[in-house]
């Protein structure tokens, strides 16, 4: 067992733990402050354009500072914008919890690093699996996130903003585990050493932009449908409790298939693992469309996680083979970009689609990006048997 893996997988862990935390809450926050309705998601849409706002920032100050150093710096920051998020609540002002979430957006982009830096402290055939080491601690926050957001949402006056205090202190314990882990220098650490290709140049190949829009579209559609849930819950007169519920059995299924997808990766390669995930995906949105009781909404949202599962460890341990050692951290800056970016988007199109035109709305627009995605593993596929076919020089 290596010591340092379980330390950054339970800091993974707690990292899930304030991101699901945010989606329990966030939207329904939201939607109680906004000015009009359809702005109810603005505050998730705000964190992961943080997220997307601050890959650049973190990239330089991962190259600067070093991992544990630059990942202190993000939970400092969470920390920070937890408690101004809790005085929001209670002040019950929205644009400034929305800048709140905004700026905790660097603490997601500095933890969604956290799978690359696992690779660095195991040996090259472990790889895989330490990506879904990293992965399967996001457990953690399938169990305490939602039971967080339960428990926690009438410990002061207002709705939820003991939640956000509370984070507060997630966010310190995972400082102090943090403090404990050392990291391999990384090349180039502190302006020195060789830089590598240029961006374009890295960003241009099909490995990285098939890998990009497995993890894009991956997370875009789960977050589209994931941030809505909570709200089309509420449409459908099901208890907060019942939302709790499917998000819990929802993150589990996004991280309780981590024990094996990083084995399947190796055995069988990225790309079938990614087909898989598609397909998980689609029996998603088939379910979803097939009603809205609570075990449609428990059902399909367990089997979006699954499919997110196999999309993202697939496509992240495909990226890997995208850069050399000192062109990690531009690289792996670009990749969380597309992410986060695409989060953005959907998590902002979640908010309006449901409240305007629905659940039933919302799945089947899903439905676009995950043909593009069919198009892009099919093109792969086709493109690598041909490669491994044709004749050597």
């Amino acid at each position: 067992m290596n010591p340092r893996l379980v330390l950054l997988t339970l800091c993974s862990g707690l990292l899930m733990v304030n991101n699901v935390t945010f989606i329990a809450i966030n939207g329904l926050v939201g939607l109680a402050l906004a000015p009009v309705g359809w702005m109810a998601t603005l505050p998730i849409t705000a964190y992961v354009a943080g997220g997307a706002l601050a890959t650049g920032l973190v990239a330089r100050h991962q190259r600067r500072f070093g991992r544990r150093r630059a990942f202190q710096l993000g939970l400092l920051v969470a920390i920070a914008s937890a408690l101004v998020s809790a005085y929001a609540a209670v002040t019950r002002d929205f644009w400034l919890l929305t800048a709140a979430t905004l700026v905790a957006g660097y603490y997601n982009a500095n933890g969604s690093l956290y799978r690359f830096a696992a690779v660095e402290l195991v040996r090259p055939d472990f790889k895989e699996r330490a990506i879904s080491w990293i992965l399967a601690g996001g457990i953690l926050g399938a169990v305490v996130g939602p039971n967080l957001a339960q428990q926690s949402r009438a410990l002061l006056a207002q709705p939820f903003a003991g939640a956000y205090a509370v984070l507060a202190g997630v966010a310190l314990l995972s400082l102090v585990v943090m403090s404990f882990i050392t990291f391999p220098p990384l090349p180039g650490q502190g302006g020195q050493g060789a830089q590598g290709r240029p961006l374009k140049d890295i960003v241009r190949q099909p490995v990285f932009i098939v890998a990009a829009g497995a993890c894009a579209i991956g997370y875009g559609v789960m977050n589209l449908l994931m941030a809505a849930t909570p709200i089309a819950m509420q449409q459908c007169k099901h208890p907060f409790a019942d939302a709790a519920l499917v998000l819990e059995w929802h993150v589990l299924g996004m991280f309780v298939p981590s024990f094996f997808t990083g084995r399947l990766v190796q055995r069988f390669g990225p790309l079938p693992v990614m087909g898989i995930g598609l397909l998980l995906n689609l029996a998603c949105v088939a379910f979803a469309l097939s009603g809205q009781d609570v075990m449609h909404f428990l059902g399909a949202l367990m089997v979006l996680g699954v499919g997110w599962n196999f999309l993202f460890i697939g496509g992240s341990s495909l990226a890997t083979q995208a850069w050399r050692p000192e062109e990690k951290t531009q690289a792996q800056a670009a990749l969380d970009f597309c992410v986060y970016l695409t989060m953005t988007l959907t998590s902002f199109a979640s908010g309006a689609l449901v409240t305007t035109g629905g659940w039933t709305a919302m799945n089947l627009g899903a439905l676009l990006p995950l043909a593009l995605l069919a198009a892009a593993l099919g093109w792969m596929m086709v493109a690598g048997r041909q490669l491994a076919s044709a004749p050597a020089p």
